[in-house]
């Protein structure tokens, strides 16, 4: 079949030509829309990230809250449990009763109770002073062990998971001070 050439009409023609500038107008809307989309695509994957990254912080925080929530209760156990302790080492002391068996039990199941909820003692005596872990009370002259050896403890520091709750107050050995003759 041969394609012919055929005139268009005058109206045909104005027609054609509307129609060329009205998909010209669609083109660009369309890609206008394109971009849009693009830029709100964009956005979204930004937000999402920004979401993703604030519920990463927001679990850490959660994890971090649940290990030290307990943190103001357990201290204040410390003392009963550390009273406890004093009790039953000055009973034992004086006497032998069956009703220190009892006490033990309780004692034995709270000590028991704190370590499961991440209480562990810092260790002190014969150990370097650490000053993220010690307080120091006192300072006695020795030669016979290295400065800064943790002497006595006089109140025992706690840890809760990796968080310090109570520091220890130690006594700490330092180096005599040598002294010129004159």
């Amino acid at each position: 079949m041969v394609c012919e050439e055929t005139e268009l009409s005058s109206e045909e023609r104005e027609e054609y030509k509307e129609l060329e500038t009205r998909i010209g107008r669609l083109k660009k809307d369309l890609e206008e829309e394109k971009e849009r989309s693009n830029k709100y695509l964009e956005r979204l994957e930004y937000l999402q990230a920004e979401f993703d990254n604030y519920k990463k912080v927001m679990d850490k925080k959660i994890e971090e809250y649940k290990k030290t929530a307990g943190e103001s209760l357990i201290l204040k156990l410390i003392d009963i449990y550390e009273g406890m302790e004093k009790c039953i080492e000055n009973w034992f002391e004086t006497e032998e009763d069956e009703r220190l068996v009892g006490i033990m039990l309780i004692y034995d199941q709270l000590k028991k109770i704190l370590k499961e909820k991440g209480l562990k003692e810092i260790e002190s005596i014969g150990k370097r002073y650490d000053p993220f872990l010690h307080e120091v009370l006192s300072v006695e002259e020795r030669d016979d062990c290295e400065e800064d050896t943790i002497l006595e403890e006089f109140r025992r520091g706690y840890k809760l998971n990796s968080k310090v709750i109570r520091y220890s107050v130690v006594k700490v050995a330092k180096k005599p001070e040598v002294k010129e003759n004159g």
